[in-house]
């Protein structure tokens, strides 16, 4: 059985989206643009990045505000720039699997997110295997020993695959990515639209080892949620690393899921997302520490976060093997 690889594991490419609806971002389209423009640049320095845009217009933009000689730009249709949610988990360069979506519980149904993991599948030129329940990407995460890391909010949840519990879910990650063992987590991040994505709150940094935030103050919304993660890893017989709070992060009056653990990793480098406070370089030295042999980088991302998630969210990854 293939077990799907760890994000750390060497890529061949490096599957990403250019923010292209204006009615979707408004007044965030340019600038969410550019800091997608940086992030993809700076991914080109360690891997083939496949950025696609949708459009003519959008392709145009990107063009325009990247330019490497690593990049290739792609005009395919998409709904928003989620790839993490909508395009095929790979397990080798050329298999990956799919899954329903079905618009994170029916709140954001998007023409042309559905079909996203064949158009990203022929682009990688990767078989992809169709599996009949609903995931997405950010969902999960795994050490590439088959352990992997969910919450119970999000996959449990009714909207997703209402009449399966949770000894039906391990054997569906089983038959689709190799998974072994599941390590339950409770809640998800406040705020956070996707019920609960595990990528905003826990992260494998190496096999049996998790990442976790720790609170930033009793004013976190999610001091308690950490809490309970950290609790549940260690029973779960993890090695809890500590990740930097970013801490409550108000935008237009609403707390939102800004989370230092939506970090990207792509052949020997990390790169994480910036939000303009205290907790910034604290974050960048809690990812070195953990990858001491990569090259970390913060970027920011304040923008990417009106439309809901940051740069682990907007990528996927094809690896080499």
């Amino acid at each position: 059985m293939t077990i799907a690889p760890a994000e750390w594991a060497p890529q061949r490419a490096m599957f990403t989206a250019f923010p292209s609806d204006p009615e979707l971002w408004e007044g965030d389209l340019d600038p969410a643009r550019v800091e997608v423009a940086a992030m993809v640049t700076q991914l080109a320095q360690t891997v083939r990045v496949k950025l696609l845009a949708s459009g003519e217009r959008a392709a145009a933009a990107a063009r325009q505000a990247v330019s490497h000689s690593n990049v290739d730009i792609l005009d395919v249709p998409f709904g928003d720039i989620w790839l993490r949610d909508t395009a095929p988990i790979f397990l080798t360069a050329t298999l990956g699997a799919a899954f329903r979506f079905n618009g994170w519980g029916g709140k954001y149904v998007l023409t042309n997110d559905e079909g996203v993991w064949a158009r990203v599948a022929d682009a990688a030129g990767a078989t992809v295997v169709p599996h009949d329940f609903v995931l997405e990407g950010g969902a999960i995460d795994g050490d590439g020993s088959g352990l992997f890391v969910t919450t119970e909010q999000c996959l449990l949840h009714q909207n997703r695959n209402p009449d399966l519990g949770k000894r039906e879910i391990e054997l569906a990650l089983r038959d689709a990515l190799g998974a072994r063992r599941i390590l339950w987590l409770g809640e998800g991040l406040v705020g956070d639209h996707t019920d609960g994505h595990v990528d905003n709150l826990a992260r494998f940094v190496a096999p049996g080892t998790l990442m976790i935030p720790v609170s930033a103050g009793p004013d976190d919304p999610n001091a308690a949620i950490f809490a309970d993660a950290r609790a549940r890893a260690r029973d779960g017989g993890c090695v809890v690393l500590d990740m930097p709070s970013v801490g409550r992060f108000v935008d237009t009056g609403d707390v939102r899921p800004a989370s230092y653990m939506n970090f990207v990793i792509a052949n020997g480098q990390v790169i994480v997302p910036l939000y303009g406070v205290a907790n910034d370089g604290a974050a960048i030295r809690a990812l070195e520490k953990a990858f001491p042999r990569h090259r970390v980088t913060g970027l920011p991302a304040t923008h990417i976060l009106t439309g809901g998630g940051s740069f682990h969210c907007i990528t996927q990854q094809q690896p080499e093997v």
